[in-house]
């Protein structure tokens, strides 16, 4: 799995101009499943990226993790970063996991969060989202599992 991790003063997700879900203080994390992965590869991935330490402490260095500074998370699936781009200028999705394994993986991700006390807000699975970000920062890393 990957992800991209993105320290967020606030993120939203917009779907056909209705707001479904924002945060204030916290992570955006975009996530995309590719053909390989498995629950071992979801629970790695999960507790690498609520364990980043990539919050300021009261000297102004990234000491803190998510939970430390009680932020929220709100996560997105994004199959499109499985894509292989070394050849061309097409990408290539054949690596992504087809979408049915795919959301269940997506949903056992967004479980781990919660179940370490992290308020979870989603995107919905598969449909075609905006998305607003004001980037902390900007603090923007890739985090693979």
């Amino acid at each position: 799995m990957r992800a991209v991790v993105q320290r967020a003063k606030k993120a939203s997700v917009r779907i056909e101009g209705e707001t479904i879900a924002s945060i204030d203080h916290g992570f955006l994390i975009l996530v995309g499943a590719c053909k390989n992965d498995n629950e071992d590869c979801v629970v790695r991935l999960a507790r690498r990226c609520a364990g980043l330490r990539v919050f300021e402490d009261s000297e102004g260095k990234m000491n803190l993790s998510l939970r430390e500074v009680r932020g929220s998370v709100l996560i997105v699936s994004q199959f499109t970063l499985c894509a292989d781009t070394s050849r061309g200028r097409r990408p290539s999705f054949d690596n992504a996991m087809p979408p049915e394994t795919a959301e269940k993986l997506y949903l056992q991700f967004c479980s781990e969060f919660a179940d370490q006390g992290i308020e979870v807000k989603t995107g919905r699975f598969g449909a075609k989202m905006e998305i607003e970000l004001v980037n902390d920062g900007p603090v923007t890393l890739v985090v693979e599992g």
